[in-house]
């Protein structure tokens, strides 16, 4: 079975505390995308887990596609393996979420396919010590998020067109929160205060132009382009970086005219995964 496993943005991101953890407080709009990775799953008597192909830059013990298959056969006590094969599309390390939707998606898949019958919830406290976006890739529609990203309430917003940019620059996630240039946003806000997010500031924004001032070429480059709506914007921790169109073909002509050592796409915003409500989307 192939099950897709999709992108996402972040509309803002403020920090608002460092916790005892090691993570921090936040509040985002996780906005998913129609673009999407192709996770292939095939049952394995044998108990063995093995990735056959796809994210042959990660290693194996690195992939969080891989340690979520293992987790979940672990705390279930199933006898039963798999064999794993993605298709990758969605930039690694970019802030697009990539890792953490196709750890969400195995959980899910195996879920059904092992016939462990968990309850969502159960997969989303699986999912959360895996990494902290897992949650809403299970949860499984775009959400105003708060905590470590895990206290999720369902949003519908406008189905924009965006263009969507990787630098092809990794920047470190775990850089990004230690530097001295991020930003908090200490006082928390209510979903009512911000009209279809009229604060986008993004607290990682500073740290990540110091480590790489690519994004800042990108972003001044991305608000030249044509009829596209609001600023743009960087998503995550970087380095990718994103516009908001209301025609497609607004952004389109826009991709075309990206300076060619960038790398974009075009993806429609999504209310829900294609994994919503267990109904899986398979080719």
């Amino acid at each position: 079975m192939t099950y897709l496993s999709p992108a996402k943005i972040n509309l803002f991101l403020h920090i608002n505390s460092k916790r005892d953890d090691g993570y921090h407080n936040l509040q985002t709009i996780f906005q998913l995308l129609d673009f999407y990775d192709e996770i292939n799953f095939s049952v394995r008597e044998d108990g063995k887990i093995n990735r056959t192909l796809g994210n042959e830059d990660i290693p194996l013990a690195n992939d969080l596609m891989i340690k979520s298959a293992k987790k979940l056969q672990k705390l279930s006590g199933v006898n039963l393996g798999v064999d794993i094969r993605i298709i990758k599309k969605i930039p690694s390390g970019g802030g697009l979420g990539g890792g953490s939707s196709n750890a969400a998606t195995a959980l899910m898949a195996l879920n059904h396919l092992w016939g462990l019958e968990l309850t969502k919830q159960k997969l989303i406290d699986i999912g959360k010590g895996i990494g902290a976006d897992v949650p809403v890739f299970i949860e499984g529609q775009s959400s105003w998020a708060e905590g470590i990203g895990e206290i999720l309430y369902p949003l519908n917003l406008p189905k924009y067109f965006y263009l969507v940019v990787s630098i092809n620059k990794h920047v470190s996630t775990q850089e990004i929160f230690s530097h001295k240039a991020l930003t908090m946003t200490p006082v928390q806000r209510k979903m009512s205060d911000f009209s279809l997010v009229s604060n986008p500031h993004n607290d990682c924004l500073d740290a990540a132009i110091d480590l790489e001032g690519g994004i800042k070429d990108a972003l001044r480059h991305l608000d030249s382009t044509q009829n596209h709506i609001d600023i743009a914007r960087m998503t995550g921790s970087g380095s990718c970086v994103f516009v908001a169109f209301e025609n497609e073909s607004d952004a389109l002509i826009a991709k075309e005219e990206l300076p060619s050592k960038w790398v974009g796409f075009v993806a429609k915003a999504i209310d829900k995964s294609p994994l919503y409500n267990w109904d899986v989307a398979k080719r």
